[in-house]
């Protein structure tokens, strides 16, 4: 008869309510355990000096400067900004760069009022990125612009400082590794287009386009290994549990945003890291802002930051945590102060 008293119904609920209790101990502890940098307003609205610019010129700020006035972001200036971060890129960039304005000049000689900047972010690189990006300034006055960041922040961290000094309607947040053809800007740009209302287009419209390697999922199943492919499967399912439910891949390094969506995302975001891309896309979820995901075409190159095994656990934790404080209250969707 004791294991029957065992099964009880009161044996189950105080069962379960000290697994709850270890399960929430267990996320305060974690969240203890993993301080974030808490970002000021002034930080995104002071003065950014471009790298070795001459003369000495300061990078423009998305943010106006005082948040009570109008629109929360300035007026755009360019057609379309391009950020790239880069953490000593200094041997993959220039491949990057080279699709990216082959793109871009071929567009605008067919179009003389695209207009464009290119701002690449060096993240505390110390392989001569920075200097790197100001040769190729050279063949582009005014058009590429690096800021230079003095430690490093995080692939997160860098986009949004890019982001925050951009002038364009539209924002394309492309990797250093040249992973996407460049060229598939158009496809993310007709989706924008559409969602907003056609042309002229309206930089107050939010809205936010992804691109996306899920049709490719089938084909790099079969070029991973059986432990790979679990860890990233594990990823995905806890990025639908706890965070994006709408967004088959959130860590394609190729999003566009409107500069409206980028004023209002960029300045709440506290995931500096990899995991940044699923902050983002939680908190459009949370505030309805309308999110396309559209196809583009995607290559496996060499020289990935990510480190397999390290890199996705911090991702599976910082997921947890993405949930767990804005549910319990310790971050909140607010604009910094």
């Amino acid at each position: 008869m004791w294991h029957e008293e065992l099964l009880s119904i009161p044996n189950f609920l105080a069962a379960g309510f000290f697994l709850s209790l270890f399960a929430v101990s267990s996320l305060f502890l974690l969240s203890y355990a993993t301080p974030w940098v808490g970002r000021k307003r002034k930080e995104f609205v002071g003065s950014q000096p471009i790298y070795r610019s001459s003369p000495k010129q300061n990078f423009h700020n998305l943010l106006n400067e005082d948040p009570s006035v109008g629109r929360r972001y300035t007026p755009s200036e360019v057609y379309l900004s391009v950020v790239i971060p880069a953490m000593n890129e200094k041997e993959r960039l220039p491949v990057m760069l080279t699709d990216c304005f082959g793109y871009l000049n071929e567009r605008k000689s067919k179009e003389s009022k695209f207009t464009y900047e290119v701002i690449i972010v060096d993240d505390g690189s110390n392989d001569g990125t920075a200097d790197l990006g100001v040769q190729w300034r050279a063949n582009y006055p005014g058009i590429i612009k690096v800021l230079k960041l003095e430690k490093n922040y995080g692939k997160g961290g860098a986009v949004r400082m890019g982001t925050l000094h951009s002038r364009g309607q539209m924002i394309l947040f492309a990797d250093a590794d040249g992973a996407t053809t460049f060229e598939d800007y158009e496809k993310l740009e007709k989706e924008m287009k559409l969602c907003g209302g056609g042309e002229p287009f309206d930089e107050s419209f939010p809205i936010v386009v992804v691109g996306s390697r899920a049709h490719l999922e089938a084909q790099s199943r079969v070029e991973r290994s059986v432990f790979r492919t679990i860890l990233m499967h594990g990823f995905h399912s806890l990025v639908y549990l706890f965070a994006v439910k709408t967004i088959s891949d959130t860590q394609c390094g190729f999003k566009l945003f409107s500069r409206s969506s980028a004023a209002r995302i960029f300045p709440v975001l506290h995931i500096e890291r990899w995991a940044f891309d699923v902050e983002l896309l939680y908190l459009c979820e949370k505030w309805k802002i309308p999110v396309q995901e559209v196809s583009v075409r995607w290559r496996e190159i060499d020289g990935s930051k990510i480190t397999p095994v390290i890199s996705w656990l911090q991702m599976g934790r910082d997921l947890l945590l993405i949930w767990f404080r804005y549910t319990v209250g310790l971050w909140t969707d607010r604009q910094p102060e």
